[in-house]
């Protein structure tokens, strides 16, 4: 039964990437009534993230955002699909870069370790990165337990020659060998196990982050680049985005640096578009212990 179910959801997916953009949207419209209007999914999740995340705010406007929100998480799943069958030139047409940072390194020849946040349709971006910039995009992702899942969105995500690593990979793949300069991309606003992460405050909450970027980025001493995606306010589907240098030297950096950077730029860009960020995700589940391991917290280096 759960093959037949599955053989057909992938054909079902398959379908739905073949719509033109306009009958995307109008299934983005009518998802979004169901789940969230009807279902209400994780709508007190959501709310009270945001409530937490923004106490100085008036109900209104969390509402506001909230629903802001819901259109943009049905409009991610659709454009999501819609990547199975996307042409090159449709993909670049969707995407502002600032990519200066990028250019100066591979002149270089640098490999890089790039950190972001659940901003705008990460997916996308993947895909679009592998068509217009000269580095290898190695991404880091969580494997779906359905393994016929798995393997369709796996074929979606590398279709431009991006390399997936499981997560249990990231440290032994990030050191591996490869033909040319290569960009090496977490994402790194999860939740991970209270008593091995790095705890910090963000959005007026006490919050733990991963701490496998910071490892990764000393073991290749790599420069470390946050990287920024904003959602085009007025055309779906459009996105901008950029990057901003966290260090170039992360072996001499104190520790938990990076990640103390990282989740300041991410911060930044939750504020200047609220309705961007992943608040369905159940972000601050685990407390914080209350006593915390020096590796679990910001080193503090005394000036010379």
């Amino acid at each position: 039964m759960e093959n037949i179910t599955t053989r057909f959801l992938i054909k079902l997916l398959s379908a739905i990437s073949k719509l033109s953009w306009k009958a995307l949207y109008r299934c983005s419209d009518m998802l979004r009534f169901l789940i969230f209007d009807v279902f209400h999914y994780r709508q007190q999740v959501i709310l009270n993230n945001l409530r937490n995340s923004f106490p100085q705010e008036k109900e209104n406007t969390i509402q506001e955002i909230a629903k802001k929100y819901y259109q943009n998480f049905t409009d991610i799943i659709f454009e999501t699909i819609k990547l199975r069958n996307i042409s090159k030139s449709d993909l670049l047409s969707r995407f502002e870069a600032e990519s200066d940072l990028l250019d100066h390194y591979y002149e270089q020849k640098r490999n890089l370790v790039v950190v972001a946040g659940h901003l705008g349709n990460w997916e996308m971006l993947n895909l679009f990165a592998a068509v217009k910039f000269r580095y290898q995009m190695v991404v880091v992702y969580h494997q779906l337990a359905n393994q016929t899942f798995d393997n369709w969105f796996k074929d979606v995500r590398t279709q431009f020659g991006t390399e997936m690593v499981p997560m249990q990979d990231a440290f032994s793949r990030a050191i591996s060998p490869r033909d040319k300069p290569f960009l090496f991309i977490l994402i790194n606003d999860q939740s991970p196990a209270p008593q091995r992460a790095y705890w910090t405050t963000f959005l007026n909450q006490d919050t733990g982050v991963f701490r496998g970027v910071e490892l990764i980025a000393r073991k290749l001493n790599a420069p470390v680049l946050y990287m920024g995606v904003l959602r085009n306010n007025f055309k779906r589907g459009f996105y901008k985005f950029y990057f901003r240098l966290i260090t170039e030297t992360p072996k001499q950096e104190p520790t938990n640096y990076i990640l103390q950077k990282q989740i300041s730029f991410l911060e930044e860009d939750i504020v200047r578009q609220p309705d961007n960020w992943l608040w369905s995700h159940k972000r601050w589940k685990h407390k914080r212990p209350q006593v915390l391991q020096r590796d679990q917290q910001l080193e503090v280096k005394e000036k010379s």
